[in-house]
């Protein structure tokens, strides 16, 4: 699917803290505005999130299990704690067999069961193992990648099958670029200090993976120096994080038998072993592929063995003994994401089950902590929102008749999809058993292969959901032409059924307008009404939403952290002009409400100031330098300071609510305000 959403890194979205007696023992929340996290000797028009979140960030300690905090961070926090009681109770007593019961809980009991990991040591991958290093050639690798469903397309072959962006109707297998274990193509030959690091101890980890499967030291130290050198010449025909967000570009459709020119090989014959069932296929990255198909010619067996190797144990190595874990931990965790130490184990089985078993786990879930209250309340947000959206598209003055038309009749297909599935998918196929844990993953990884490659014979399904009901996130998918909130994410502190809606507006309202303009930012634009990836735009409007764009583009690429690392404008363009989109959707939505219209203060702010504040203390969050270093790189969302700051240096009813003038740091002047929708 073409998710458009917001990162698990950041904060996210939306609603409730529920009042219903099912959760009466929740406290009910009297304050709604964390004045004391405020740093009030800052001018909220010089730096608006120093102002509303100054002495947070200073006395805050990110927790050393954690990448950063905030609020995004502390709601995902109380909903592992919420899925841990439901996994340690089901876990505790006997479910008939085959239930969902049964399933997330053994799985929940195997993957807390260390001992037996322990004593199995690394023997779940040496079956694996030992099929790669029987491979001979470079057709023999083939032949295995295409038919272990347990290991299906390897490390060079990276897919999916979802809706065929320019029939939305038909259901396509779509190869994209892979084979790199690094963030993106840059960490192979940039020498800026914090890269190197990154990619000095990605060669530690792969050493120690070779080591820890039974290589002697010296030469598991040679071969992993012989598959970074893979890597680097693989990544050379990779296309940047930024080209990688042209939809157009990034299409090509081809016949079987036109394959070959991308890559000669006989592809009817890798596609059959795959039980891949088609007549065409969808490249992202075609050159990626000829790259690729010509490095396998030319490099060594035993080199491309070992990339294999790795990829089987790096991808095992959460499921395995404690040595596996840690030497990931060193490198994903503390290298990567700053992390000092490792998250505790439940909090890695709680996140195992969703990933593997999510829409068990969410059944159960929804049950205790989703009301139909809360689904109904959500719905009744939504569709307030979406009120203004088509309001102010009927009213644009940039846009013609005919494309306005046109962006209206899509406007009215929008689907939205609140807390989970209206049909739950079917687990039958997968077999738990609370003594083998890995074997249990295994069992969930060929029903999720199995179940993606059986789209191919079947139309596009809209009612699937691309998340699980707990998971903290939310996202707009312009393929369905939908916008999705998972049950995980819609509680406090995004939105609150108690607080005044200057705190709900300026937070899960902010985020569903967010959402809502990803259907119409630079890349969900180019979506038709049926979710189509087509050029429904008359040319001179798309030259003026273009240079509207370019203004936001400029502005960010003027935002620095650690001193002189700028924010990537185009990278991060598409979460921008959302963030910006919602803000100003929330606000106009606000406005029509009792409060929206009325000057009483609360707790000293305007309803007009505390809609901000919402906003602000809603994306306040602490990052490591690490972990924000790799999103400068490779992450669409910009920094949390800058999605406060940046919305609101083009928002008029900011510099009205808090004074800003020009000779404030926060001020722009009118015509460099980028205003779209």
């Amino acid at each position: 699917m073409n998710l458009k959403q917001l990162s698990l890194s950041l904060a996210a979205v939306v609603l409730l803290a529920n009042c219903s007696s099912k959760h009466s023992e929740e406290a009910v929340r009297a304050s709604f505005l964390d004045k004391a996290g405020m740093d009030t000797t800052a001018n909220p028009a010089d730096d608006f999130a120093q102002y509303a979140n100054g002495t947070w960030l200073k006395n805050t300690k990110i927790p050393d299990d954690q990448s950063g905090w905030g609020s995004f961070y502390t709601l995902n926090e109380e909903n592992q704690k919420k899925t841990k009681a439901i996994l340690e109770e089901l876990a505790a007593k006997s479910a008939s067999e085959g239930s969902a019961e049964q399933k997330v809980g053994d799985f929940y009991a195997s993957g807390m069961d260390t001992l037996a990991i322990e004593k199995a040591g690394i023997s779940p991958v040496l079956p694996t193992l030992k099929t790669i290093e029987a491979i001979k050639t470079p057709q023999a690798y083939l032949d295995y990648v295409a038919a272990d469903q347990d290991n299906l397309g390897g490390a060079l072959f990276s897919f999916y099958v979802g809706a065929d962006d320019k029939n939305s109707t038909k259901n396509r297998i779509n190869f994209s670029q892979g084979g790199l274990g690094l963030p993106e193509k840059s960490y192979y030959t940039s020498d800026e200090p914090s890269t190197k690091k990154v990619r000095e101890a990605y060669l530690t980890y792969i050493t120690t993976l070779l080591k820890l499967s039974g290589v002697e030291a010296t030469l598991a130290a040679k071969q992993a120096q012989e598959v970074l050198a893979f890597e680097k010449a693989l990544s050379a025909s990779h296309k940047t994080p930024v080209e990688l967000r042209d939809p157009i570009k990034n299409y090509h459709k081809y016949a079987i038998a036109d394959l070959a020119k991308v890559y000669s090989m006989d592809w009817a014959s890798f596609l059959q072993k795959m039980k891949v069932k088609t007549d065409s296929v969808l490249m992202g990255q075609p050159e990626y592929y000829t790259a690729m198909g010509k490095l396998l010619a030319t490099t060594p067996i035993e080199v491309v063995k070992n990339r294999e190797k790795i990829n089987v144990l790096n991808a095992a190595s959460p499921y395995l003994t404690k040595a596996f874990r840690t030497a990931r931990f060193e490198f994903y965790g503390k290298v990567l994401n700053g992390q000092q130490v490792e998250s505790e184990r439940w909090k890695k089985m709680a996140n195992q089950v969703d990933s593997n078993l999510g829409e068990l786990l969410g059944q159960i879930w929804v049950q205790k902590h989703f009301t139909p209250e809360a689904k109904e309340r959500m719905l009744t947000l939504v569709t307030n929102l979406q009120k203004v959206y088509r309001s102010r598209i009927e009213k644009l003055d940039w846009m013609s008749k005919e494309t306005k038309a046109k962006a209206l009749v899509k406007f009215d297909k929008i689907i939205n999809k609140i807390g989970y599935p209206d049909k739950w998918k079917n687990f039958d196929d997968v077999t738990i058993n609370r003594a083998t844990y890995y074997a249990n993953v295994l069992s969930a990884n060929r029903h999720a292969t199995k179940e993606m490659l059986e789209k191919l014979t079947k139309p596009v399904d809209k009612t699937e959901w691309g998340m699980t009901p707990p998971t903290v996130n939310a996202y707009a998918n312009p393929s369905f032409n939908e916008i999705v909130f998972p049950a995980g994410i819609l509680q406090f502190p995004f939105f609150d059924n108690n607080a005044d809606d200057a705190i709900n507006y300026g937070g899960i309202g902010g985020v569903i307008g967010h959402e809502l303009t990803h259907l119409f930012d630079d890349q969900g634009r180019q979506y038709d009404a049926d979710g189509n990836l087509k050029d429904w735009w008359k040319e001179e409007d798309a030259k003026k939403f273009n240079a509207k764009a370019q203004m936001v583009v400029n502005q960010y690429n003027n935002f620095t952290l650690f001193g002189n690392v700028h924010v990537n404008g185009q990278l991060t363009l598409g979460e921008n002009l959302a963030d910006l989109g919602g803000i100003t959707l929330a606000y106009e939505a606000f406005k029509l409400t009792e409060q929206g219209k009325s000057n009483e203060k609360i707790d000293g702010f305007t309803p007009d100031q505390r809609f901000f504040m919402s906003w602000a203390q809603v994306w306040r969050i602490k990052d490591r330098e690490e972990s924000m270093r790799v999103r400068l790189n490779t992450d669409p969302h910009s920094p949390e300071v800058f999605r406060i700051n940046g919305p609101l240096m083009n928002f008029e009813p900011f510099y009205k609510a808090f004074n800003v003038s020009d000779k404030n740091k926060m001020y722009l002047p009118a015509d460099k305000r980028a205003v779209i929708w």
